[in-house]
């Protein structure tokens, strides 16, 4: 029998889950709060946290001296396309898993969360020589590709927790109803998975949209997505501090901004079939 949570010990517990979450978005305060300085302010020992005088001059700067809308673009039609053709494949895959497994189904499952421990430095340079010979460098298409495949374990992974815990009763019924395999995965399974799906495509889209390595090594300028953007401004001479942190949240900005108005839907679909 599970013990009653004191009203000290909720307040602890409170208390460290606050605690933990200061910790954690401290770092892009101190980023934001860092654009809003002029580059001595940024640079000054000790660090001056709010008393300085505020300034959008970063702002127009890096307005002026790039293309963010570009950018911004770029970057939506990677991680949304990334999760939309990711989804296609891992619906399917994941409901071969969870209903019609094999023997050999979890080998195949933990095969392919070991490639996420793939160092990706280790297949560059074959990936790169083969988007020289398919045309496919510096195109939103080849990143697109390679977000997907790159994501793709964790994607079927999630779904097929999600799936797991749908009764295969009811599906069992629609096939004795004359259900096909598309209306099956269509019109039954994939309505009872929506937040599992949803908040699959959420993680999806913001592990795309926050990846630097593929990004930064497979383009150069017609498919640079915000990630690109915000490398453009470091540099080992000068000082731009406050300008690469002005970069830096204009291109955090809409996905935090999505984070925020998503994040009932992400909790709820990450605890999907949690609790019974």
């Amino acid at each position: 029998m599970a013990r009653a949570v004191t009203p000290r010990r909720k307040l602890i517990n409170t208390g460290f889950a606050w605690a933990i979450g200061l910790l954690i978005f401290f770092p892009i305060l101190w980023t934001i709060l860092t654009s809003f300085k002029t580059e001595a302010q940024a640079i000054a020992s000790p660090p001056i946290f709010l008393n300085f005088d505020w300034t959008l001059e970063n702002y127009g700067v890096v307005m002026e001296r790039s293309n963010y809308a570009r950018f911004l673009w770029n970057s939506i039609i990677i991680a949304g396309g990334s999760t939309i053709l990711g989804l296609i494949i891992a619906v399917p895959a994941a409901w071969s898993m969870a209903f019609v497994p094999s023997r050999r189904t979890k080998d195949i499952l933990l095969w392919m969360l070991s490639t996420k421990m793939l160092p990706a430095v280790g297949v560059l340079y074959p990936i790169y020589l083969l988007f020289i010979q398919m045309g496919l460098l510096d195109s939103r298409a080849g990143l697109v590709i390679v977000m997907m495949l790159i994501n793709l374990p964790i994607i079927i992974w999630m779904l097929y927790t999600y799936f797991r815990e749908i009764p295969v009763e009811i599906l069992e019924a629609a096939r004795m109803d004359g259900a096909t395999l598309r209306e099956e995965v269509l019109y039954i399974l994939t309505p009872m998975a929506i937040p599992g799906i949803a908040s699959t495509m959420l993680l999806n889209f913001i592990l795309a949209w926050n990846e630097a390595f593929w990004t930064l090594n497979l383009t150069a300028v017609d498919a640079a997505p915000l990630t690109a953007f915000i490398a453009s401004y470091s540099s080992p001479e000068g000082l731009f501090f406050a300008k690469l942190s002005a970069a830096s949240t204009m291109a955090i900005a809409p996905i935090l901004i999505l984070g925020w108005f998503s994040q009932k839907q992400l909790v709820r679909g990450l605890t999907f079939g949690a609790v019974k």
